[in-house]
């Protein structure tokens, strides 16, 4: 399918591909395209991780929405809120003109409900639970929702929301069509989701565990501790942004604080952490601020980071279908990645992990801590304060002295604002905005940590 059979009135396809750093959608997306888009039907998608699915559903999605109904239009459940927050990000990155938000839990009702009619979304990406509780509240109304999206289903019947996602369903009087997405094939779908002659797209590959672009690798730890063979292996790497996967929250924090200790810019995300210290952490590992994001499973689903180089199996993976979504955030779209297994004195390969595994020989060398180029500062002032990232990079150049090669990526909130900028600045650009005003207002303006 050509390009040009797309009809984006409200999006420019080149310039939304660039943002997302690809050159053209793949088979997947297409096919999901043209059929959630022309049939009319109900669509279920099945496709490996880091395949595209968000793209694939939301592209045919905004061309079903009515930009003119200021209404909630469509639904998107997510297992967990950082697949809402992602997902939302991405239909912000498009520029459709339509609007959307993430709702989830680990944060006041009313304060989303007082975003809901301020922003008046057609599009909200949320969890079962919350989503739930605002149509209850009535923060929702059902009366114009036509279309829902379930993505990683498999995940939200895992995670135990079959009776929430049941009693959300049927709170959806006006539900025309329904989009289910997944990374594994679900032996049955609810009798709840209420699907009428389905169709279903499989682009799963039966045989391929984890994509034919990532280089499996051993590595072996002379100690039962693993730490120091950790630090040796990421010095060895030299770089590029690295996933380090245990399994338990008290050890992430331990790695992450051994790591901090020896120089690296680090990123530690666990679900016993507070909600606004694992959207500072993720958004410094998306933005380049950290180039190492030290995490349990948690970050092994619903995380679209598209340059992630290296996954590192700290601690080895308990299952194979745990081992297959680690591997998953590397090797997306087209891109290659390569995976470590850092293996103790008594531990072995498992026995669940198919294809070549290469030995990779810790050097005994001294070698610097790789660091990442930029840096994050947290802006106290956003949307709601009518800034923009154009006044950001204003502010910056004029202000602090830097040019606008010094500053990456800008994401503007409703309340407040992060910036990327050169590492190797940070310390002078704090020092030339303190007590400088934005727009004539005072802010506070600090480093993430």
């Amino acid at each position: 399918m050509s390009l040009f059979s797309f009809n984006f009135a409200a999006m420019d396809l080149e310039k939304l591909f660039s943002k997302l750093g690809i050159t053209a959608l793949n088979a997947m997306q297409e096919e999901a395209y043209d059929t959630i888009a022309h049939t009319g039907k109900d669509v279920v998608l099945l496709s490996s991780t880091g395949s595209g699915k968000t793209l694939a559903y939301l592209l045919p999605l905004v061309e079903l929405l009515d930009a003119a109904d200021p209404s909630v239009q469509a639904l998107v459940i997510t297992p967990g809120r950082e697949l809402a927050l992602q997902s939302s990000k991405v239909m912000d990155t498009m520029s459709t003109g339509l609007r959307s938000m993430a709702c989830y839990g680990g944060r006041a009702t009313m304060d989303e409900h007082r975003v809901i009619r301020q922003k008046l979304p057609q599009v909200i990406f949320g969890t079962p639970g919350r989503l739930n509780d605002h149509l209850d509240k009535s923060n929702i109304s059902a009366d114009h929702i036509r279309f829902l999206v379930i993505d990683e289903f498999d995940k939200c019947l895992e995670m135990g929301f079959h009776d929430e996602m049941s009693r959300l369903l049927a709170k959806l009087p006006a539900l025309q069509r329904r989009f289910l997405l997944s990374a594994t094939d679900a032996e049955q779908i609810p009798h709840f989701v209420q699907l009428t002659k389905a169709v279903r797209l499989d682009f799963l590959v039966p045989e391929e565990q984890v994509s034919e672009r990532v280089t499996l690798y051993e590595v072996r730890s002379e100690s039962k501790d693993k730490l120091e063979a950790l630090d040796c292996l990421l010095r060895q790497l030299g770089g590029g942004q690295s996933i380090v996967f245990l399994n338990y929250r008290d050890s992430v924090d331990r790695v992450d604080d051994f790591l901090r200790h020896r120089g690296y810019a680090t990123s530690a995300f666990h679900g016993g952490m507070e909600q606004k210290a694992r959207e500072d952490a993720l958004y410094k590992f998306s933005n380049g601020s950290a180039n190492v994001f030290v995490s349990t499973d948690l970050a092994s689903r619903g995380l679209d980071i598209p340059d992630i180089q290296h996954i590192i199996h700290y601690h080895l993976p308990q299952g194979e279908d745990g081992y297959v979504h680690r591997v998953g955030r590397t090797a997306r779209w087209d891109k290659t990645g390569k995976s470590y297994f850092l293996l103790g004195p008594e531990e072995t390969m498992p026995e669940f992990v198919e294809g070549e595994v290469v030995n990779y020989p810790l050097s005994k060398d001294e070698r610097p801590v790789p660091v990442p180029p930029m840096s994050t500062l947290y802006i106290g002032k956003g949307k709601k304060d009518k800034i923009s990232k154009g006044d950001i990079v204003g502010f910056l150049c004029k202000k602090a002295e830097i040019g606008s090669g010094d500053i990456g990526r800008i994401d503007v909130n409703d309340r407040y604002t992060y910036v990327a900028v050169s590492r190797a600045k940070v310390r002078h650009v704090l020092r030339l905005v303190q007590g400088e005003k934005i727009k004539g207002v005072r802010t506070v303006i600090e480093p993430v940590k």
